[in-house]
């Protein structure tokens, strides 16, 4: 069984790209400098920024459906991000350099049917095994230790 990892539409954040400070404080957001590798992943492009990149933390909401699951969190967006989709099967740096990532399975009704967490090295394997259980319809990655959103992943 095959699966894809899906990264954030950039279209939804190019209304941030080049605010100044003060401009993304009056929209909720705000502009940092990533200064460690790992620790700024950005959701558009499935992968952490090296030091020195332009990254703006925002609130977003990466499950609204009408369930007790519908869910927001803070996200890092690079400044500029272009959207990138890696192959159906392959795992982006944005999971794979993490020490644990959390997999939250979940169906058709967007109700949360099961839920691991695993060593980030692991996902692939994981994601399939999840995927074999035919009512998972999607499965959300997480970070384990602060909870952000990482990526949707979908049967390929």
């Amino acid at each position: 069984m095959t699966f894809v990892v899906t990264g954030l539409d950039a279209g939804q954040f190019e209304h941030l790209y080049g605010l100044s400070d003060d401009e993304l404080m009056a929209k909720g957001a705000r502009a940092y400098v990533s200064d460690a590798h790992p620790g700024f992943p950005c959701r558009v492009q499935l992968k952490d920024m090296q030091p020195g990149s332009r990254v703006i933390l925002l609130n977003y909401a990466h499950l609204d459906v009408p369930t007790p699951y519908n869910s927001k969190h803070a996200i890092f967006v690079t400044d500029g991000a272009v959207t990138q989709t890696p192959e159906p099967g392959q795992v982006p740096e944005i999971l794979k350099i993490r020490q644990l990532v959390s997999l939250r399975a979940f169906d058709a009704a967007h109700m949360m049917v099961d839920a691991r967490v695993v060593a980030g090295n692991e996902t692939a394997d994981i994601v399939r095994s999840l995927f074999a259980d035919q009512q998972v319809s999607y499965i959300h990655a997480h970070t384990a230790g602060r909870g952000c959103y990482l990526a949707r992943i979908d049967r390929a």
